[in-house]
């Protein structure tokens, strides 16, 4: 089925339950299933190129996580954290009645990847981390937090379409028609007509009490969480990323999983996996 279906999965936190959506390509009856999860800022809708190259092989499941794109949003905002995604995605697989995974995470993806492959008879079986490592840059996650708590309203899609743009030139060269799916995929209108972008706000809210130390608590417990995981990983980094250094990446090469490095020249933070040679790469390793 080369047509992605709509559906969602109640999960709870906290505060309360919530509503996950995710598009699901491919036959519902098939074993394989090939989990892909956006970054913080995007949407299930990001992996479309790469879940329609990969239907016929696998079940293809493409979570909004909460806060972002279709899914409900938290009542208290500070449970917008790493745990509590993996746990949204532990609910997902149950609906899915997936005991087996692959796993593609880009960014916050790709750490909601590493906290549930590292725990105990996890099902993830394949791992590919886009861009994403357990230490961070701390200029891009300053970079980051900057903008993903502004309320910036746009009087016309085409100027959302230039901001979108603008923010995410490090994904590197895109055509005009990828960078307008790119901005569409995460614009809609307010009740005044107005585009904004298509997330709440207050996913920004843990960004702005990270401390100095509960930063170095972070990294360590990342590396921990990382050296846990035993299934084949993958890292794909841009060569220009400004959030995975490559002494970082190269840490990732000897240590945990010993992941499998492949660089993408010209590119930063971080690669859109849109493209046929990005989508070979995957494969190549999913397939391996």
């Amino acid at each position: 089925m080369t047509q992605a279906q709509i559906k969602s999965v109640q999960c709870l936190s906290p505060g309360g339950l919530h509503k996950m959506a995710y598009k699901e390509w491919g036959d519902p009856a098939n074993p394989k299933v090939l989990v892909c999860v956006h970054g913080v800022t995007r949407v299930s809708d990001d992996f479309d190129n790469l879940a329609a190259a990969l239907c016929s092989e696998y079940r293809v499941v493409c979570p909004d996580v909460v806060g972002r794109g279709r899914s409900g949003r938290l009542v208290n905002p500070q449970h917008y954290q790493v745990a509590q995604y993996v746990s949204d995605m532990v609910t997902l697989l149950a609906r899915l009645n997936a005991d087996a995974v692959h796993w593609i995470g880009t960014s916050m993806g790709g750490l909601i990847g590493m906290g549930l492959s590292a725990l105990k008879d996890s099902p993830v079986q394949k791992l590919v981390l886009n861009d994403i490592g357990p230490t961070l840059k701390p200029v891009a996650i300053a970079r980051i937090g900057e903008y993903i708590g502004q309320d910036v309203r746009f009087a016309t899609f085409e100027e959302g379409v230039r901001y979108i743009r603008e923010i995410s030139l490090p994904f590197g060269l895109h055509s005009d028609q990828e960078w307008l799916k790119l901005a569409s995929d995460v614009l809609r209108q307010d009740a005044d007509g107005k585009w904004i972008r298509h997330y709440d706000l207050n996913i920004s809210v843990p960004f702005k009490s990270v401390s100095p130390e509960s930063a170095k608590q972070g990294e360590a417990l990342l590396w921990a969480t990382y050296d846990a995981i035993a299934c084949p990983t993958m890292l794909i980094r841009g060569a220009e990323s400004d959030l995975v250094s490559m002494e970082v990446a190269e840490t990732m090469q000897a240590r945990g999983p010993k992941a499998k490095l492949v660089e993408l020249p010209g590119v930063g933070h971080a690669p859109t996996l849109m493209h046929d040679d990005q989508i070979a790469i995957i494969k190549n390793f999913l397939f391996a």
